[in-house]
């Protein structure tokens, strides 16, 4: 059993994957090489006069915003509040539901 497991100490280093990396591999991934985008690049990037209409203004996200705030807020509470309704009727229900108990078993 012990030669077994030495066994496989051995062979489980090799089997692990290990990238090959080359040297332009390395000289990709450093952050100070910079290539300059092409024309078809700067062209993709260009502000484009046709969309501009269509762009939505901050003022007018940042209120759409607020209001959907407000809105998740006003649910959220209603929500609540009609989950304690419910609950304090249910505790009424039984507070009933005794006394109206307690009444019969003291007639009988």
């Amino acid at each position: 059993m012990a030669f077994l497991l030495n066994k496989t100490n051995t062979v489980l280093p090799h089997l692990r994957s290990r990238p090959q990396r080359t040297e332009d591999a390395l000289a990709l991934s450093r952050r100070g090489f910079h290539v300059e985008p092409g024309p078809r690049e700067k062209a993709l990037l260009a502000p484009d006069p046709v969309l501009s209409r269509f762009k939505s203004h901050k003022k007018g996200v940042k209120r759409l915003k607020r209001i959907g705030d407000v809105l998740t807020i006003v649910v959220v509470a209603g929500c609540c509040y009609e989950i304690y309704v419910k609950a304090v009727m249910r505790e009424e229900a039984r507070e009933e539901a005794r006394k109206q108990g307690s009444t019969a078993s003291e007639n009988a």
